[in-house]
């Protein structure tokens, strides 16, 4: 059970899926595929991994949103816009 701050912090998340729509996941090499499709994608990428390290990467295409995890960085496109972020969150 949330109490105070926790409460209202799982509101707002809950809030701000519902109202991004659907997360894609995809294997690393579908993620590449997506990005090719784009002159300049822009992409939001974290490190995460509480036992075992892990990169992770977001972008959209046509109003989705696409979502991959990986043991090792990705080597983006050139010309790939990159937004470092502290976390990411994807709901199970």
């Amino acid at each position: 059970m949330y109490t105070g701050g926790a409460a209202a912090a799982a509101v707002e998340t809950a809030n701000a899926i519902k109202s991004s729509g659907a997360i894609i996941t995809l294997e690393a090499n579908e993620f590449m595929k997506i990005l090719a499709k784009t002159k300049e994608p822009l992409v939001v990428t974290a490190e995460g991994g509480v036992f075992k390290k892990n990169f992770r990467y977001i972008t959209s295409y046509k109003g989705l949103f696409f979502h991959t995890k990986a043991q090792d960085p990705i080597r983006l496109p050139e010309g790939t816009e990159l937004i470092r972020a502290s976390a990411i969150s994807i709901p199970d």
